[in-house]
């Protein structure tokens, strides 16, 4: 991989968030891929995302696995936990850290091929486990690396650039999700980082399973008439059913919407996500619903984007099993062997 790094050079009056961090200190070195590529933006939005949240770039690790997508957490937060994994083995490989570090952000990265074909099971059971997570599909239906073949989420009906039609059901991976019990469940597009940003904090603040699948266009490959992943089509057929601000815990919350234009919605943090609801009716805390609503709209041809689907009282991984509060780096050896004494009673209770 082509490594090229950006100049030391910073501008004295740059501005900085709450910890003294820069804008800067949470990119990386300048991407190598396609100028224009909807994975920079991406990238950009994640950047924005962890400088607005104050958060402390070596106590975040991200994850990958192979392919365009996966090349992207090298260019964003330099200082972070990095870590490459083999082809559709990142969710295992994010499941193992998070259970032996739960003290940082965990911010998996992948593709539509990486997840949604090789990595299909990891994904399922990524979710369904409930890590605490933010796992970011960029989706852009094809096989970027390998030139242009349909990817699993191709829609059924699309065309390549060289006008071959896909024959094939696509996998809605939003809709995945929402059956798989995520706590979180969001899509976007990487062309509307006013919606993005937003929905990357939040769910960055939300404890358990966070999916944004991030439509993201390949200029190279997908990004002409009659792909529904071009950037044309999705600015075309966007069916936005709200609008997000997220405030941290010690700001204070005001607003001059008229009652039953917005809803507020406590996350585990203490941070606020506020909903503007665009579609009528849409109640984003209610899982059967939205998995309706996606196949409603789907049906007219329409690209649902937002917060789809909100547990705020959703528990994780650790809470499920009841893990200690530390890292398993930090245990003493008293901790980690307890003895035979402690030993035959785990024992004696799977008898």
């Amino acid at each position: 991989m082509t490594y090229i790094p950006k100049p030391e050079l910073r501008h004295p009056r740059l501005a900085g968030n709450e910890r003294g961090f820069t804008r800067r200190d949470y990119e990386g070195p300048v991407s190598t891929l396609c100028a224009g590529c909807g994975h920079d933006s991406i990238s950009g939005a994640i950047v924005q995302a962890c400088f607005e949240l104050n958060i402390e770039p070596h106590r975040l690790a991200k994850l990958s696995g192979i392919g365009c997508s996966s090349k992207t957490p090298s260019y964003f937060l330099a200082a972070a936990h990095g870590f490459n994994s083999v082809h559709g083995r990142m969710p295992s490989v994010l499941t193992g850290a998070n259970l032996a570090n739960r003290n940082l952000t965990y911010l998996g990265v992948s593709g539509d091929g990486d997840s949604a074909s090789i990595g299909l099971g990891q994904f399922a059971h990524a979710i369904r486990r409930g890590v605490d997570m933010l796992y970011i599909v960029e989706n852009n239906g094809v096989y970027g690396l390998t030139k242009g073949q349909f990817s699993a989420t191709a829609d059924r009906g699309s065309k390549s650039k060289k006008g071959v039609e896909s024959r094939d059901e696509a996998i809605d991976l939003a809709a995945l999700a929402l059956q798989l019990g995520a706590s979180f469940v969001a899509r976007s597009f990487s062309g509307d980082k006013v919606q993005l940003v937003p929905l990357i904090k939040a769910a960055i603040s939300h404890c358990g399973s966070a999916v944004i699948d991030c439509i993201s266009p390949c200029v190279a490959f997908n990004n002409h008439d009659g792909s529904t992943k071009s950037f044309d089509y999705v600015r075309e057929h966007n069916e936005a059913v709200n609008a997000l601000d997220v405030f941290p815990e010690r700001t204070e919350i005001s607003a001059d919407y008229r009652p039953g234009e917005a809803i507020d919605i406590d996350q585990h943090d203490g941070s606020v996500i506020r909903l503007r609801k665009l579609a009528d009716d849409y109640d984003p805390s209610d899982r059967v619903a939205a998995q309706h609503y996606l196949e409603t709209q789907k049906a007219k041809g329409e690209i649902v984007t937002g917060l789809l689907y909100i547990d705020p009282y959703a528990s994780d991984l650790h809470s499920d099993n009841g893990t200690v509060e530390t890292a398993l780096n930090t245990l003493a050896d008293t901790e980690l062997c307890p003895g035979s004494d402690a030993l035959d009673r785990i024992n004696a209770s799977h008898r």
